[in-house]
């Protein structure tokens, strides 16, 4: 299983082993960087908030227990971190330059204009459900596993999270 696995890198990064961090980050990443998205809504800031996360969580990982949800901890502390970068520099203005370029129909731009979407009208627990399932390609069991939630949970949440996703398009004529 999976988080079995996870566990035992987990347990391996804390007795020295390095090697293991790259398969920690490869299956943890993109639920983390979800996460931080939400808050933060800057694809810039949320990469180097990403990786703000995995360097703290490598420096109190004696904190971390074993057996306890190991990707909803990294999403705390990135939700942290993310939270005092809103705080730090709420003045700041967007580096995301082509925030607006959708409106101008090029394609590259049409993916992130979805990720916007869904970060402004659906809850942060259905853009995360969906991100998961939808853009990570991760499967509702493992999503379930990861947030901690019941797999009919996380699929009812999906499905109604792209509803609305699909309602809103179609009253904006996008779809």
């Amino acid at each position: 299983m999976k988080h079995d696995k996870l566990e035992q890198k987990i347990r391996d990064l804390k007795n020295g082993d390095t090697r293991a961090f790259d398969f920690i980050y490869e299956h943890t990443n993109r639920s983390v960087y979800f996460a931080i998205f939400y808050i933060v809504r800057d694809r810039m800031h949320a990469e180097d908030l990403l990786q703000d996360t995995f360097v703290r969580a490598i420096s109190v990982l004696s904190q971390y227990r074993e057996g306890t949800n190991f990707v909803a901890w990294l999403c705390s502390i990135g939700k942290s971190l993310a939270l005092n970068h809103l705080k730090k520099y709420r003045r700041e203005i967007p580096t995301d330059f082509e925030a607006d370029a959708h409106k101008y129909g090029t394609h590259e731009t049409e993916i992130p204009y979805i990720f916007d979407l869904a970060a402004r009208i659906l809850t942060e627990e259905e853009y995360e459900i969906v991100m998961l399932c939808q853009v990570s390609g991760y499967k509702r069991r493992e999503v379930a596993e990861m947030l901690g939630i019941p797999i009919g949970t996380v699929t009812w949440k999906n499905n109604e999270a792209l509803k609305k996703l699909k309602r809103h398009l179609e009253k904006e004529g996008g779809i």
